[in-house]
């Protein structure tokens, strides 16, 4: 490859998607050191990508801005300032695919990600079910580079980097010997959502073992929730609604173990190196969206014929009358985290 190419990457949410896009662009820009990178994501997910060499963030601001057809035209007017050799379409939704389009028209070359649409549907279909791995979203997101050209190869390994500890939040890690772990109980979909009931009991459990615990991730609701949590139980502490995303990302990376949902909260532990013990229901790791160099050991799930039945969360699990997600006992969580940290 020619050097000093830029490529413009396409992804724009969700949250988790985006996270992803960062562990891979992490290996790609220490495979290709000469190629600059424009990152085009919401201006929330900017910190993802702050250790990125030759990298440059460009926000979209799809509600305001670049709104309809009109503000996708001023986006791709705005990255045309770039010059870019090449688009990696990392979304395939209707706005990346404006945007590559108006690139397209110029003669520029456009790779996009093949989601693997009727695979998936095989995976959560009731009949008929093929339930087998598909391949993972990371190596789909590498993909798109490989077509463009590019040498990629992903290590699916975790590097744990600790970061500087935000200074408001220096107090809470004074203890070196204590082991850390987070939580992240929260999910954008609620049925990939564990009992809260029964999450206060790993909580309350981890916090008689002398752990302690860091509660991660939501809005305002899960703040009032995680606050109540952490009233109720020693060395137990509300990260939600007190720190941004910045700042969340450097403390993860000081933590032990990151206790998640099929969530953002496993993929921003990923991106900072941290092991993942990892609670599923309707979805499965099957699908793709493992968290990178995570381990499907540490996924808690229940065997049954109808999971998964959903890629994203957003439909209720089939299992029965019970959701599969609560049939696991809280005493099978606090276990895998005790082994984990155990050795």
């Amino acid at each position: 490859m020619a050097a000093t190419q830029k490529i413009i990457v396409l992804r724009f949410s969700a949250m988790g998607d985006v996270a992803m896009v960062a562990s891979v662009l992490q290996e790609f820009s220490e495979q290709n050191p000469s190629v600059e990178l424009i990152m085009v994501s919401r201006p929330a997910f900017k910190p993802f990508f702050d250790q990125i060499p030759n990298l440059i963030f460009h926000p979209i601001h799809p509600k305001t801005t670049h709104k309809g057809i009109d503000g996708l035209y001023k986006l791709y007017k705005e990255l045309r300032s770039y010059q870019p050799d090449a688009i990696a379409d990392l979304h395939d939704n209707l706005r990346s695919r404006a945007i590559s389009t108006f690139f397209r028209l110029t003669g520029i070359k456009i790779r996009r990600i093949d989601k693997g649409r009727a695979e998936k549907k095989a995976l959560t279909r009731t009949n008929n079910k093929v339930f087998k791995p598909l391949k993972q979203t990371v190596e789909r997101y590498a993909d798109v580079f490989r077509e463009l050209g590019f040498n990629l190869k992903l290590s699916h390994k975790i590097n744990k980097s600790p970061q500087a500890i935000p200074a408001k939040a220096k107090d809470l890690f004074t203890d070196k010997t204590t082991k850390k772990i987070g939580i992240s109980p929260f999910a954008q979909h609620i049925y990939k959502v564990y009992d809260l009931t029964k999450m206060e009991m790993v909580i309350a459990s981890l916090s008689n073992l002398g752990y302690e615990l860091f509660i991660f991730g939501g809005g305002k609701t899960e703040q009032d929730i995680a606050e109540d949590w952490a009233q109720k139980h020693a060395n137990t502490y509300n990260l939600i609604g007190n720190f941004n995303l910045t700042e969340e990302l450097a403390m993860i990376s000081n933590l032990d173990v990151m206790l998640s949902m099929d969530s953002s909260g496993m993929h921003m532990a990923s991106l900072v190196g941290v092991s993942v013990v990892s609670i599923w229901g309707p979805t499965h790791p099957y699908a793709g969206f493992l968290g990178y160099g995570q381990s499907e050991s540490d996924c808690i799930q229940i065997d049954h014929p109808s999971r998964p039945n959903s890629i994203y969360g957003n439909k209720p699990c089939l299992c029965g009358v019970e959701s599969c997600i609560d049939l696991i006992k809280p005493e099978t969580i606090v276990n895998k985290i005790k082994e984990k940290l155990n050795g």
